[in-house]
C-alpha cells in the first residue's frame, strides 16, 4: 500500500542501485572524473618532472576556472541543436559524444607534445581537454536529471561519485604508474583511449523522453510574446532572438517564477551549503606536511581511506534517501560536512598522531560523501525538466565559488592564528547552511516526502 508518508522498506530502497540508469552513471562518473586529474596534478606533475620552472606551472592552475564559468555556456548545450549529432543521437548523447571527442583529441595533442619549448601548445590543448570536460559535465548533468524521476537521484548521485573517483584513480595513479614504466607519452594516450568508456555508454543507453526544442521554445509565453512583437522584422532576427530568449532568459525566470521570495534564500543555501569544506581545503595538504607525515603516509591515507569512504559515504547518502527523503539528509548532510572540519582542528592540536590523522580523513570523506549524495540530489529537484543543463550548471558553479575564492585566503588565517583556530573558523562558515538546510527540510513545497511503499 502506498502512503505519501511511508519510508521505502529497505529492501525497495536497496533495489533502487539494479536500475539501468542508476547504474549508467557509473560509467559517466568515471568518463567526467578521468579528465579532471589529466589538466591538473597529473599534468604538473609531468612538467615538472620534465624540467618546466615551477612559476610557469602554476599558471596552469588557471585552467580550472573553466569548471567554475560553465554556465555561460550551459544555454547553449540544453538548446543549440548539432548538426547531424543531434538528429541521430538526440540533445544530450549528441553532445556528450562531441565533448568526449574534444578530450580525447586534447589528451592526443598533449601525449605527442615535450613541455619544454611548448608551453603554448600544452597550455592550448589543456584548455581543450578542460573545456570538453566541462561541457561534459553539463550534458551528463542534464541526462541524469531527465533520465529518472527525483527520488532515484541521490542513488544516481551516488553511482556517479563512485565513478567519478574511479575515474580520478585511473588519471591520477593509473596514468603516473603508466609514465613510470613506460612513458608520459604513452600515459596520456592511455588516458584517451579510456575515453571510450564514455562514448560506449553513450551509444548503448538511450536519450531521455523530452519535448523537441522547436516545441519546446514555441510553449514558452515570453518566446510567443517577442515573436508577436517582432512581426515584420528579418526572419533570422526573430528565430535568433526567439532562441535567446527561450535559452538564456527564461532558465532564470522560470526557477525564480517557481520560488518566488524562496529562490534568493535558495541560491544563498546553494552558495554556502559547501563553503565549510571548500574553504578548509587549501590547507589540508599543509596541515599533515607541517606536522611531519611523509608524502607516503599522507598519499597512502587519504588515497586509501579517503576513496573509500566517500564511495561509502556516497552509497549510504543514496540509500537514506531512497528510504527517508531528501529533507531529513539534506540536514544530516550539512552538519556532518561542518562538523567534520574540527576533527582537522584536533589533528593540528593533537600533533603527529597517525590515529587522529585518519580519524579525520575518515570523518571528513564519508561526510563529503554522504552530503554530496544528498546535495546533487537536492538541486536536481530544484531544477526544470526543460531547461535542466542551464539551471543545473548554475547551481552546480554556484555551489563551488565562494569556497573556492575564500579557500585562497586560508594561508593568510594560518599565519596569523594557527592551523586549529583556522579550521574552527571554517567550521563556523557551515552553520547557515545548517540553518537554511533545517528550513528547507521543513518546507514541503521543496522537498516533499517521498511517496512509497510501507515496511
Amino acid at each position: 500500500m502506498l502512503t505519501p508518508t511511508a519510508h521505502r522498506s529497505w529492501r525497495a530502497a536497496l533495489a533502487i542501485y539494479l536500475r539501468a540508469p542508476v547504474i549508467t552513471m557509473l560509467f559517466l562518473g568515471f568518463s567526467a572524473g578521468l579528465p579532471f586529474l589529466l589538466v591538473f596534478s597529473t599534468l604538473s606533475a609531468w612538467l615538472r618532472s620534465d624540467g618546466v620552472e615551477v612559476a610557469a606551472i602554476g599558471f596552469f592552475s588557471w585552467i580550472g576556472i573553466l569548471y567554475s564559468i560553465k554556465f555561460f555556456w550551459a544555454p547553449v548545450v540544453d538548446r543549440l541543436a548539432l548538426p547531424l549529432l543531434t538528429r541521430v543521437f538526440g540533445q544530450r548523447r549528441g553532445w556528450m559524444l562531441l565533448a568526449q571527442a574534444m578530450i580525447a583529441a586534447g589528451l592526443v595533442g598533449l601525449a605527442g607534445l615535450d613541455p619544454v619549448g611548448h608551453l603554448g601548445l600544452v597550455a592550448a590543448f589543456a584548455l581543450l581537454v578542460a573545456f570538453g570536460s566541462a561541457t561534459q559535465d553539463i550534458a551528463i548533468d542534464a541526462f541524469r536529471i531527465e533520465s529518472a524521476p527525483d527520488d532515484v537521484q541521490a542513488a544516481m548521485a551516488s553511482t556517479y561519485i563512485i565513478g567519478y573517483r574511479g575515474g580520478l584513480l585511473a588519471a591520477g595513479a593509473g596514468a603516473l604508474y603508466v609514465a613510470s614504466a613506460l612513458s608520459w607519452e604513452a600515459a596520456y594516450l592511455a588516458m584517451a583511449a579510456l575515453v571510450g568508456v564514455g562514448v560506449i555508454t553513450v551509444l548503448v543507453r538511450p536519450e531521455p523522453a523530452r519535448l523537441s526544442l522547436n516545441t519546446q521554445l514555441i510553449h514558452e509565453p515570453k518566446v510567443r510574446a517577442f515573436l508577436r512583437a517582432s512581426r515584420g522584422k528579418p526572419k533570422s532576427t526573430r528565430r535568433m532572438g526567439a532562441w535567446l530568449i527561450g535559452a538564456v532568459v527564461c532558465p532564470f525566470t522560470d526557477f525564480i517564477g517557481r520560488h518566488r521570495l524562496k529562490a534568493l534564500w535558495l541560491l544563498v543555501f546553494i552558495a554556502v551549503f559547501r563553503i565549510s569544506d571548500l574553504a578548509m581545503a587549501s590547507m589540508a595538504n599543509p596541515l599533515y606536511i607541517d606536522l611531519g607525515f611523509t608524502l607516503a603516509t599522507i598519499a597512502n591515507v587519504t588515497n586509501v581511506f579517503g576513496i573509500a569512504m566517500s564511495i561509502g559515504g556516497g552509497i549510504l547518502g543514496g540509500l537514506l534517501v531512497a528510504r527517508y527523503g531528501i529533507g531529513p539528509l539534506l540536514v544530516l548532510g550539512a552538519v556532518a560536512a561542518t562538523l567534520t572540519n574540527l576533527l582537522f582542528a584536533a589533528l593540528a592540536q593533537a600533533g603527529q598522531s597517525l590515529p587522529m590523522l585518519v580519524a579525520a580523513i575518515v570523518g571528513d570523506n564519508l561526510a563529503n560523501g554522504l552530503a554530496s549524495a544528498v546535495f546533487i540530489a537536492f538541486l536536481s529537484s530544484l531544477t526544470s525538466r526543460a531547461y535542466t543543463a542551464t539551471q543545473y550548471a548554475l547551481f552546480s558553479s554556484l555551489m563551488t565559488l565562494p569556497g573556492k575564492f575564500l579557500s585562497g585566503f586560508g594561508g593568510i588565517v594560518v599565519a596569523a592564528e594557527g592551523y586549529a583556530t583556522f579550521f574552527v573558523v571554517a567550521t563556523a562558515l557551515g552553520l547557515p547552511a545548517i540553518g537554511l538546510a533545517i528550513w528547507i527540510s521543513r518546507d514541503r513545497e521543496l522537498v516533499p516526502p517521498p511517496a512509497a511503499r510501507a515496511a
